[in-house]
């Protein structure tokens, strides 16, 4: 995890939002650096963990903190450990000069759950890199890019394509393994029970000529989140013609969006539903006509660029060089 101090970007290494000494010592450090009244923009992973570290140079720097997700709204934490959480980052965000958000619906959770003042609340969403139309084919090759933690759903997806297990198909599960091993083992296990090993794979992450590769072969990204702020690999993948079906929660359907004229580009099943999410793979499967206009949504989508992005960054920077203390 890293801040960015100005032009510089400093890496800030630690077990973030929970670092050990040194890395809280090193991250006061880092910000003791900036002079006085200059605008840092801090990571939310690295920031809203440590207020005790935060907070005292937020009073004297023109602290912006990017916040991809509520510490407390990851899938799995008891209700004590997401209420620290939540309190810690309020009290890191209610000291900072500007919060950014990656998407509307993120910008609404924070100014809710924290009470901020939305006018220091920005969006700023992810930009996406131009890529090569993926070939397509007859349906089959599913993709699910995403780290294997609750949160993602790969327990979910599991339970599915066990429903549609007749039915001709292969998905890749690519990204990390090493997150949360207990999870990992669990979504194994539901791999071997229901017969889809060499069928459903846990790859791990994949250099990027293997992932480009990967994308290359995809007919459909399937992402099963709990929880998503932005999900950057939706946009990933229409960028590359791919559609995608994901969960009709926090962001993403904003994210899916519509190709120009309406029309959504996937398929949107409710959070945590198996059931629904193996009735919408297999309308996928058997459905040709569907996989034809999904596959022209997908083409069509309007996507921002990444400088795009980081002209509207650079715009609440500079803002906030200008704004009154």
């Amino acid at each position: 995890m890293c801040a960015v101090l100005g032009l510089r970007q400093v890496p800030v290494a630690g077990t973030w939002p929970t670092p050990d000494t040194a890395a809280s010592a090193a991250l006061d450090r880092a910000l003791a650096d900036v002079p006085d009244g200059d605008v840092v923009l801090v990571d939310g992973l690295v920031a809203c963990g440590v207020p005790a570290v935060v907070v005292p140079h937020a009073r004297r720097l023109r602290l912006a903190v990017l916040l991809h997700l509520p510490l407390g709204d990851e899938t799995g934490l008891t209700s004590d450990r997401a209420a620290e959480l939540d309190a810690l980052e309020r009290e890191t965000l209610r000291e900072a000069f500007a919060v950014v958000a990656t998407s509307p619906w993120a910008r609404r959770r924070l100014i809710g759950l924290h009470r901020l003042d939305p006018d220091r609340v920005h969006v700023v969403e992810p930009g996406t890199d131009p890529a090569p139309r993926a070939a397509g084919g007859d349906g089959s090759r599913l993709l699910c890019l995403a780290s294997v933690t609750p949160r993602k759903g790969h327990d979910l997806l599991a339970e599915a394509l066990a429903e549609v297990a007749d039915l001709p198909w292969t998905c890749a599960c690519v990204g990390s393994v090493r997150r949360d091993p207990a999870h990992v083992d669990e979504v194994r296990a539901l791999i071997d029970r229901h017969g889809l090993t060499g069928r459903m794979t846990l790859t791990g992450p994949l250099p990027d000529a293997e992932l480009e590769r990967s994308f290359s072969e995809t007919d459909l990204l399937v992402l099963p989140s709990r929880r998503e702020t932005y999900g950057m690999v939706v946009t990933e993948a229409l960028a590359r013609g791919i559609p995608v079906l994901t969960t009709a929660v926090d962001a993403l359907p904003d994210t899916l969006g519509q190709a120009p004229g309406g029309g959504v580009p996937g398929i949107l099943v409710p959070p945590g539903d198996a059931p629904a999410l193996a009735e919408a793979l297999r309308r996928w499967l058997t459905e040709p006509r569907l996989r034809d206009r999904l596959r022209e949504r997908a083409l069509k989508r309007e996507l921002d660029d990444w400088d795009t992005a980081a002209t509207r960054l650079a715009d609440v920077l500079d803002r906030m060089r200008g704004e009154p203390w």
